[in-house]
């Protein structure tokens, strides 16, 4: 709801209250703020404020002051919290590298087991194999034996009862009677089927007749009864409106008698309205000046605050620099007096006495220090062998990683060709989608005139800009009707309309054979014709032979062929076929 339906204020200020939101809660204004449009604002009872640009404030929310000083305890914190890590770092380092020693060892007694494992599976395998094969070949010699049997005691006992029927067949055809009597009977009796077969076709004829002119008027009594009964209502409301216009008119005349007696009253009230109009306007413009200046100040201690909060963010970075300088240092010092305890077991400061270095500033020559140097990497290698597959270790590595850098490289080209691929497919399809949409439309349009005897009809992409994605919505004017989309028309408009469409695709793109089934039920007689008409006009633009399942005779009258399926006794069926042409063509010769 607006606020303006809450506040009530300036004139000034109205078009403020119109463009702000009151909402319930704190949820509601939350997920209603991204809809706002330009200008708009939201407020909720407690005290909450949402605006358009993306700006939001809280109801009893903390300053900027607490949120820099519940930050500064937080980083103080982080930083107490960052050493503790760093410390359980150093020990899962260790812990990590013991663990991956035994992790090779134990992953190596794996691999031996696996192998043994996978030996013994194969052999297992291979005895399971044996073993069901040769169940599957005693159940088949089984199977065929006890089939071999069956089948020699079912043909002894057939060949028992085809022995029995053939001797009764004997008996019977020995007591029949002549047989030029019975072709007789048959032939009379045939001729009598016959006669009723045609009684009983023009019976039938008859009743579909009756029966159709019955189900006709029984459409039109259902038709009258729906029409007396909209009748009706029409009276009943055109009664209410009379009642109604009458109500107005007493109305209207009261109102007018009472405007009629003051226009001094009127007068006054606007001279009074037009005082109060001057000085609403006359605030509008002080509380407008107001407000720019108060913008302009708002915007220049904002430019203020950004350049201090830049400051502070520079600050805080080269602070954070300098305390992960130090840090780096402490760690790379505590670092190599680890080292120097592990390798020459003593403190930093007592390496040079241990040396025998009196004094820091009169350091041996450097060739002396690498002659030492070179005596115990000497003395280093006779304490014990390396790791001489290091080197290998190392190129296999390096191998491996050079071919999967390389199958990377080959999947990502192989990825940038599949997009390039997939993109120029979507483009041409889009390009043949588009132009098949235009001859399509051409054509519905065409036939749907065609088949109206005029209107307008087109159709639309929708939902979406990419026609690859987009939907389609059939737009249809019959003749006498205004615009509308497909599901607004009557049952035998969509049939003819979809029909145009069907037809506009086969136009088109032709194809040799098109199948319509019960396409002309929604229709009537005369819509059954401009069908037909359609037909014939699609005969002769195209080379497509339709086959059309109907049980409309006016459809059926004018086709070329008629198929159609009797049971001219019972149980058995048989396939009918017609050539209309043909029958023409012998009635006339007649």
């Amino acid at each position: 709801a607006p606020l303006s339906s809450f506040v009530t204020g300036p004139k000034a200020l109205s078009l403020l209250f119109a463009a702000t939101g009151v909402v319930q809660t704190t949820a509601q204004g939350d997920l209603l703020a991204h809809k706002l449009g330009l200008g708009r604002q939201l407020v909720s009872k407690d005290g909450d404020l949402w605006r358009w640009d993306g700006y939001v404030e809280r109801a009893g929310g903390p300053t900027a002051a607490a949120i820099r000083l519940e930050q500064k305890n937080k980083l103080t914190r982080l930083e107490v919290a960052l050493a503790g890590l760093d410390k359980r770092l150093a020990d899962a380092d260790k812990a990590r590298s013991s663990a991956t020693g035994l992790h090779e060892k134990a992953r190596e007694s794996e691999k031996a087991q696996r192998d043994l494992r996978q030996d013994a599976e194969r052999a297992l395998a291979d005895a399971r194999r044996q073993f069901v094969a040769a169940e599957q070949e005693a159940s088949k010699r089984a199977g065929k034996t006890a089939l071999i049997k069956e089948t020699m005691a079912r043909q002894r006992v057939e060949q028992k009862e085809v022995q029995e029927r053939l001797d009764a067949i004997v008996e019977k055809l020995n007591a029949l009677p002549e047989f030029t009597s019975l072709e007789a009977e048959l032939a009379e009796a045939r001729a009598k089927v016959e006669a009723l077969r045609s009684d009983l076709s023009s019976a039938r004829a008859a009743y579909d007749g009756l029966r159709r002119e019955a189900e006709a008027r029984g459409d039109r009594l259902v038709a009258i009864n729906t029409e007396s009964g909209a009748w009706e209502q029409r009276v009943k409301a055109a009664k209410q409106q009379l009642a109604s216009l009458d109500e107005r008119e007493t109305s209207t005349k009261q109102q007018l008698a009472a405007v009629e007696a003051g226009p001094e009253e009127l007068a006054a009230r606007r001279e009074n309205l037009l005082e109060k109009i001057g000085e609403a306007e006359q605030l509008r413009k002080e509380t407008s000046d107001a407000l720019v200046l108060a913008e302009t100040a708002l915007s220049e201690k904002s430019k203020a605050l950004r350049s201090v909060q830049d400051e502070q963010a520079s600050a805080r970075e080269r602070q954070i620099r300098a305390d992960a300088a130090v840090e780096t240092a402490a760690n790379r010092r505590r670092d190599m007096a680890a080292h120097i305890g592990e390798r020459f077991e003593c403190a930093p400061p007592d390496l040079l006495e241990k040396a025998g270095i009196e004094d820091s500033e009169k350091l041996p020559d450097a060739s002396v220090l690498e002659g030492k140097l070179e005596k115990l990497k000497r003395e280093r290698d006779t304490m014990g062998a390396v790791n001489l597959r290091a080197d290998e270790e190392l190129k296999e590595i390096e191998e491996q990683m050079s071919y999967l850098t390389s199958e990377r490289a080959d999947l990502e080209t192989a990825i940038a060709r599949l997009r390039q691929a997939i993109s120029s497919l979507n483009k041409e399809g889009r390009e043949r989608l588009l132009t098949a949409f235009e001859i399509v439309n051409a054509h519905f349009g065409e036939l749907f005139k065609s088949l109206f005897g005029g209107g307008e009809a087109h159709l639309t992409l929708t939902e979406s800009d990419d026609p690859l994605d987009a939907g389609l919505e059939i737009f249809a004017s019959p003749p006498g009707k205004r615009l509308q989309a497909l599901s607004l028309l009557s049952g035998g408009e969509q049939a003819l309309t979809a029909l145009s469409l069907i037809f506009a695709v086969f136009i088109t793109n032709p194809a040799p054979i098109c199948v319509l089934d019960e396409v002309d039920a929604p229709l009537d007689d005369a819509n059954v014709e401009r069908f037909c008409n359609l037909l014939d006009e699609m005969m002769e633009r195209t080379d497509t032979r339709f086959l059309i399942v109907t049980h409309n005779a006016v459809s059926m009258a004018r086709m070329k062929r008629l198929f159609g399926v009797t049971m001219a006794e019972r149980g058995i069926s048989t396939l009918v076929s017609v050539d209309l042409e043909r029958a023409e063509a012998l009635r006339d010769a007649s």
